[in-house]
């Protein structure tokens, strides 16, 4: 803020309607110039209607003013439809943009879940899912070894094979 004195309640209000006064004028003003343009245009567009004189001079006048109806609604025609067609341009160029630009995948939250509500959520509720996977394998029996007990009550019989085996390479 500046370090001059600040202005009083009483000449803000002063100089705001000041402002109103100022800008109610111009509206008046606008207003009254939009009047005298359309009085301009409507003078010189649509002239009034002389109506004096016999029944074939009005027939005459009539006939010049539908036809002056038909070209304004050809008119309006023509301009509805070309106001329609760059309608159309404009969405597609719109949607052109888009693809352009590509649709932004929003940024995923992280969820905890476990498995089976996460398989519930993806197949709905109607399917029953157990991620139990040891429920779905198949048992299988273990075979006893028979030789391995045989060979532990067999070890001081290995031990002396092993013996007669160091002495034959050691003699030769």
């Amino acid at each position: 803020m500046s370090e001059g004195k600040k202005m009083t309640s009483s000449r803000r209000h002063h100089l705001k309607s000041l402002m109103l006064q100022i800008a109610a004028s111009w509206l008046e003003q606008e207003a009254t110039d939009v009047a005298a343009t359309k009085e301009a245009y409507m003078a010189e567009k649509c002239p009034p209607p002389d109506m004096g004189g016999d029944q074939a001079s009005l027939m005459d006048i009539c006939k010049k003013l539908h036809q002056a109806l038909d070209k304004i609604d050809e008119d309006r025609y023509d301009t509805e439809a070309k106001v329609v067609k760059t309608d159309k341009e404009i969405e597609e160029l719109k949607l052109k943009v888009v693809e352009l630009a590509g649709v932004k995948k929003p940024a995923l939250k992280k969820v905890r879940m476990s498995a089976d509500a996460m398989l519930q959520a993806l197949l709905g509720g109607k399917h029953k899912v157990n991620m139990d996977l040891r429920a779905n394998l198949k048992q299988v029996k273990k075979e006893v070894k028979e030789e391995a007990n045989e060979a532990v009550g067999d070890w001081r019989k290995n031990v002396e094979d092993k013996a007669d085996r160091k002495k034959m390479f050691e003699t030769s």
